[in-house]
């Protein structure tokens, strides 16, 4: 690469959000790099993979609109079909109701989006890492790259959100992810208890495999997630064949501001991530999405980088934050010991329950 490369949008990141906000930014004709660390997109996988039906999606996001063209997904990404969801209580007690979607290959479905990006136009240089700010200047280990606005969509340490003043996400949960051969019913199942207090179990169904993992909430739980992993490994007979990856997830909800006058924060980078579940494949193409158009409206027509955030948060922030209450009080009141995670699951029962998992208001 030159010395200095300059580009009118500069995303970094080349997950689902980064793909998406420059996907979109490049089709509006403006000249978009995007940017990623890992010398190959998607690898290693670090998620549970779980893509939730259009319906349910709207369930979770009513004042979402256009949702057909946005999760239209070719058929090879769409690797298992789930029907349910089945939560489990440290004494083994379960709770089914019906919940649509699929599961995926993160790092298939990754490279899929990052070329759509390419081929409308977007610039990928891999294998590159965001240091830093000097004015509209990107400090970066393959040089500096100057550019018009920056979109960070690198993850819940966003180095963007530092480097632009933003606030970080607080308290996120450590959480490890691997792949189990075997046959599994078309049923996502959720463990809560049983490993340690505060930690938590899942199962996600594939084709001849599952996505399993294990996270945990820190202020519950004094042992390690190599630990957790091994002893849920353990207890549910999985047959683990390939090396456990780890990553941090926000369990706090949104950060309290997404942009600045030359940048914006996206996905997990901003935290929209579902406090409950840690899901946050939706949010991460919905606020890529919306900040390419105003990036690339700003730069074309002097839209306001502001109205980002006013567009991300008329769709996502009441859901989100509900689910955030939710988060609080069950650690208040479910995650302290096993006893009290099992009593309070069984006082909200499964409507309730349901409405948990979908951010929706579990009282009255």
């Amino acid at each position: 690469m030159a010395e200095k490369l300059q580009t009118d949008v500069l995303v970094v990141g080349a997950g689902p959000a980064g793909s998406l906000a420059a996907r979109t930014a490049a089709e509006k004709g403006v000249r978009v790099t995007m940017i990623e660390m890992r010398p190959e997109v998607g690898v290693p996988v670090r998620c549970g993979e779980l893509m939730p039906s259009v319906q349910e999606i709207t369930d979770m996001f009513p004042n979402l609109h256009d949702v057909d063209s946005l999760f239209d997904m070719p058929q090879f990404l769409m690797v298992r079909n789930v029907e349910a969801i089945r939560l489990i209580d440290p004494k083994e007690r379960t709770w089914e109701f019906p919940f649509t979607g699929y599961t995926t290959d993160r790092d298939r479905f990754d490279q899929y989006l990052a070329e759509q990006a390419v081929k409308s136009g977007a610039e990928l240089i891999k294998s590159c890492r965001f240091k830093g700010l000097e004015g509209n200047t990107a400090k970066t280990t393959v040089g500096d790259i100057e550019f018009k606005t920056i979109i960070g969509a690198d993850g819940p340490g966003s180095r963007v959100a530092q480097a632009l003043g933003l606030p970080r996400n607080r308290n996120p949960y450590p959480a490890v992810s691997a792949q189990a051969e075997g046959d599994y019913e078309p049923v996502i199942q959720m463990f809560f208890g049983g490993i340690a207090p505060g930690a938590y179990g899942w199962i996600m169904p594939k084709a001849g495999q599952a996505n399993v993992g294990v996270g945990f909430s820190p202020k519950f739980s004094n042992g390690t997630l190599s630990e957790y992993f091994d002893k849920f490994v353990q207890t549910r007979g999985l047959n683990v064949k390939t090396r456990i990856e780890g990553k941090y997830v926000p369990s706090e909800g949104p950060i309290a501001k997404t942009y600045t006058d030359i940048g914006m924060v996206i996905g997990d980078a901003a935290g929209v991530v579902m406090p409950v579940n840690g899901g946050g494949i939706p949010q991460a193409m919905i606020t890529g999405q919306m900040a390419g158009e105003v990036a690339a409206d700003n730069i074309l027509n002097g839209r306001s980088v502001a109205e980002y955030e006013q567009a991300w948060r008329e769709v996502l922030y009441k859901p989100l934050k509900i689910a955030a209450s939710n988060k609080k009080l069950a650690d208040t009141f479910a995650f302290r010991s096993e006893w009290s995670t099992a009593m309070c699951m069984r006082i909200l029962g499964k409507r309730r329950m349901g409405k948990l998992i979908r951010c929706k208001r579990i009282f009255p």
